[in-house]
């Protein structure tokens, strides 16, 4: 059968920003670039055409997770240098974010996608997160922090952001394991409630409440944040959760945010944001978290001010995420041994493929966070943000 293998030779064409060699199936290689070649990707077999057309986002990723495709050189680098590219084929879809269609997220839709992700198992987290279980960017108060101490700093950075006070009452919806709620009721003495939508984080914050003998302190409930009524509380966070509310219910969050909280209410967003509009990956949407949306920065301080909200502090952590997921790259890489009895290669190379490609998102500039502090307008913050920072 032939393959007219011009298609994929220009394919290649300025794909990367470093020069680099391609191996066809039939063993020829080419290289491309000026200078010596990087790395090298392997094409063991021709990916569909039609699919490279419709989405290359998709095409390429599926390519890996199945071996027709595979490289040569540290992926997280290589992934790096196709976003630094500009003159890639790609296009747009180089960026991390592409221009979203609007999804129906309801509650239904809302617990299925979060169960996808997240109901994977503790016990495939607990491999490759610190010893917390926190699945969320870390704060490096320097670049040699551990994991464990840059999720413990992040922790303290958010608690304090909140100006608790001992008997304060505080939300944190998409709590994960429990170790912001956990770490507040110990600290601070407040009365911390988390919800989440995956049975695997509820069952495992109960038992980490027990086991802390915070039940007086602290609850967990399996609901969405829609479906939490007649309650009132002087704080609200959020970390890594609205992200997967969809854009056309950001609206909706700030309003039940606006609901929940006290009349000198403070409340923190924790996100990642888009650079220049707002969208999700093909790739990720489709294998990683489906149904999920990244905001851009102005439209969040947008709907904020739709709700007559204060805004008091935004705080950009783009690099400490971009470390952070280094981090989570190399334990899990390290923890193959463990992963590989439960899971299969393309689920490893998917998530692989996962770690590394947002590790050089956030390297590359292509994607930010933001922790975004806000307060209704009668609250008690103090005059300046050095509480913040004692």
């Amino acid at each position: 059968m032939f393959i007219d293998k011009l298609f994929y030779k220009t394919l290649f064409k300025s794909l990367f920003a470093d020069p680099f060699d391609v191996e066809f199936w039939d063993g020829e290689v080419k290289k491309y670039g000026e200078g010596e070649s990087k790395f090298q990707i392997i094409l063991n077999e021709p990916i569909a055409k039609a699919a490279i057309i419709n989405n290359p986002s998709i095409a390429l990723g599926e390519a890996y997770m199945t071996k027709k495709l595979d490289i040569k050189g540290n992926i997280q680098e290589i992934l790096e240098s196709l976003y630094n590219s500009k003159e890639s084929f790609m296009g747009n879809n180089t960026k991390c974010v592409d221009i979203v269609k609007k999804i129906v997220h309801n509650v239904k839709n809302n617990k299925n996608n979060i169960q996808y992700h997240y109901d994977i198992g503790n016990d495939f987290y607990k491999l490759w997160l610190d010893d917390t279980m926190t699945y969320s960017c870390g704060y490096f108060k320097s670049p040699n922090d551990s994991l464990s101490t840059a999720q413990n700093n992040k922790v303290e950075h958010i608690l304090k952001k909140l100006y608790l006070s001992e008997g304060d009452t505080l939300l944190d919806i998409g709590c994960g394991w429990g170790e912001l709620i956990i770490a507040a009721a110990k600290e601070y003495k407040v009365k911390a409630m988390g919800i989440t939508l995956s049975f695997e984080q509820f069952n495992k914050v109960n038992e980490r409440i027990k086991l802390e003998g915070l039940s007086d302190l602290v609850e967990v409930q399996l609901l969405d944040y829609r479906e939490l009524k007649n309650r009132k509380f002087d704080r609200v966070v959020s970390v890594g959760m609205v992200e997967h509310v969809g854009q056309e219910n950001i609206i909706d969050y700030f309003a039940a945010v606006d609901n929940l909280l006290n009349e000198k209410g403070v409340s923190l967003l924790h996100c990642i944001t888009g650079i220049d509009e707002g969208g999700r990956d093909a790739w990720i949407d489709k294998y990683i978290f489906p149904g999920g949306y990244i905001p851009v920065l102005k439209e969040l301080i947008s709907n904020i001010g739709d709700k007559k909200f204060q805004v008091i502090d935004v705080e950009g952590l783009k690099m400490h995420y971009g470390r952070t997921l280094e981090h989570w790259a190399i334990n899990f890489e390290n923890s193959l041994s463990e992963i590989s009895k439960t899971k299969d290669e393309t689920f490893i190379r998917m998530w692989r493929l996962y770690l590394n490609a947002c590790a050089a998102c956030f390297n590359c500039g292509n994607i930010n966070i933001h922790q975004i502090l806000f307060a209704k307008h009668n609250n008690n913050l103090p005059w300046t943000r050095d509480y913040m920072y004692k």
